[in-house]
């Protein structure tokens, strides 16, 4: 091993409605924010981070004209169960 995982950063418009809605998802905590950025989780693992990008672009996915750009993979115990909780997060 070289090094290992601190932090997953997504530039996005808005780090705290972003964060808010990951750490939702999750129930894990915000841990730090300043004006720009704001991490989700907890100490005995890595992070995800959200990092103000004011000209951000978001994905038009499925469109490959504009790619995902990332994603994260969440497992669940039930997928129908969660996409309603996920979706009631906004």
């Amino acid at each position: 091993m070289i090094g290992r995982l601190h932090a997953f950063v997504l530039d996005c418009p808005d780090p705290w409605a972003l964060a808010d809605f990951y750490s939702a998802v999750l129930g894990l905590p915000v841990t730090y924010s300043d004006d720009d950025w704001v991490v989700v989780g907890d100490r005995d693992s890595a992070h995800v981070a959200f990092q103000l990008a004011p000209d951000h672009v978001p994905p038009q996915w499925p469109d490959p004209a504009h790619p995902q750009q990332m994603h994260l993979d969440i497992r669940v115990d039930d997928v129908e169960v969660a996409e309603a909780q996920v979706l009631a997060l906004g």
